[in-house]
């Protein structure tokens, strides 16, 4: 199923949503354009003005979401996210671990690497506290 109203975000399948601690929202989505060529399809700002309530962005063809984290009504404030990671998988694994630790900031958790399945990949952390996975076909395949 496509998106019925883009600017609204998906209408079906699964999305990640990533609240973004200490306001670094929008930081956060300066730095998927830069090492993940992110697509920005919508941006809002709170009614305060400077926090982020929403960000719909195309990575690499699907949509991941963001926002700052709102304490106020969530209880929490400078959530360390933990236990998920989002796997981009591209043809050149590389270039876009390349892109993301030098140009980014990221930072490696596991090297890039050949692994026994088959695929180059390697997972890093960026700068707001996401493990992303980076796999991709062996440079010989």
């Amino acid at each position: 199923m496509t998106d019925a109203r883009p600017d609204q975000g998906p209408t079906s399948g699964v999305t990640p949503h990533l609240t973004i601690p200490s306001r670094g929202a929008s930081a956060a989505v300066d730095f998927y354009i830069i090492a993940f060529g992110a697509e920005v399809l919508d941006r809002r700002l709170a009614d305060d003005g400077e926090r982020l309530m929403h960000a719909h962005l195309r990575i690499n063809g699907s949509s991941v979401m963001l926002n700052d984290e709102f304490p106020e009504y969530s209880g929490v404030q400078d959530v360390r996210p933990a236990g998920v990671t989002l796997l981009l998988q591209v043809a050149d694994p590389d270039a876009w671990w390349t892109r993301a630790l030098v140009v980014g900031g990221a930072e490696p958790v596991m090297d890039m690497a050949d692994q026994f399945w088959g695929d180059r990949y390697g997972v890093l952390r960026d700068p707001f506290g996401h493990t992303w996975s980076i796999g991709g076909p062996t440079k010989g395949a």
